[in-house]
């Protein structure tokens, strides 16, 4: 991974890419896994998990507001949210920025991760870690969304899964065990979204998770965005609703919910929500083959 200051990813066996490395900031194994993060001066800071690159401070904007907006504009009063992973804190700091939420829990299973990336990456969480909004729990994501005792039933609007690719620790995140117990969680009107990889490259996750999500939710689909940092094409995001209608918001409507809202983003535009549940064809045959 890290070899004569070049950090080379490893989430393909045939194909990949390379940074280099201006300076190492950090580098050990935590409890669960490999994290390092380091300075690039294209991207600037970067962090990756176990050979697989997750943020950068370049480009994290378009992923961190594509998995955050476009569920809480489509639910449009969402005051519980619930973060599974995201121990950087780009996706806290936005789901905050939304004037309906009340509270936020987020759980993430390596501490380390929000510690170093709070310490190191300090521009994702700008702050949003010290909101009293938030619960943070340090604990496994599915023994939390299965954990009667912990959150009783219909307890978030939105859930958003911001986790790793289905190696190692974020495997588990793609289980149905998982999407049972968020479904479990989710209020009446409620919506699940999560990473779900570079669809050219990992055409496979599309229909794992169309199989497995849609057995639970009313609503199955997908939708995209391009970040640079992901390689190999643009990257789709789960998307699951208890009310097929939250997917075909009118564009009027979220237009002014995002005008109400007050929220300045930098790749985020009502626009842009509504095109980018319009997937590839390659995409849709892949969904259908799994639906029949």
């Amino acid at each position: 991974m890290l070899k004569d200051n070049l950090y080379s990813e490893t989430l393909y066996g045939t194909y990949g890419q390379h940074f280099t490395v201006d300076q190492v900031l950090f580098e050990a194994g935590t409890e669960h896994q490999h994290l390092v993060i380091f300075e690039n001066r294209e991207f600037g800071r970067m962090m990756a998990l176990d050979g697989v690159i997750q943020t950068t401070e370049r480009d994290e904007f378009i992923y961190h507001e594509m998995l955050t907006h476009v569920p809480l504009f489509s639910h449009g009063n969402a005051r519980r949210v619930l973060i599974i992973g995201g121990g950087d804190g780009g996706m806290l700091r936005e789901v905050l920025k939304h004037k309906t939420v009340e509270h936020v829990t987020m759980v993430e299973i390596d501490g380390a991760v929000v510690e170093m990336c709070e310490k190191w990456l300090p521009n994702h969480s700008a702050g949003a870690y010290q909101d009293p909004r938030l619960n943070l729990v340090i604990t496994d994501g599915v023994k939390f969304v299965n954990d009667a005792q912990a959150c009783a039933d219909g307890s978030f609007d939105v859930i958003i899964s911001d986790c790793t690719d289905p190696i190692g620790p974020g495997e588990v995140l793609f289980s149905s065990e998982f999407y049972a117990g968020c479904k479990r969680l989710l209020s009446e009107n409620g919506i699940f979204v999560a990473q779900n990889g570079v669809c050219f490259m990992q055409l496979g996750e599309v229909e794992t998770t169309t199989a497995r999500l849609g057995h639970y939710m009313a609503d199955t689909w997908f939708y995209s965005a391009a970040v640079p940092t992901y390689v190999g094409g643009i990257m789709t995001f789960a998307w699951g609703a208890k009310n097929p209608a939250s997917r075909n918001i009118a564009l009027d409507v979220l237009t002014e919910r995002f005008r109400s809202a007050g929220i300045a983003t930098c790749y985020y535009t009502p626009t842009i929500h509504q095109a980018a549940f319009a997937l590839p064809r390659y995409v849709e045959e892949a969904i259908t083959k799994v639906n029949g």
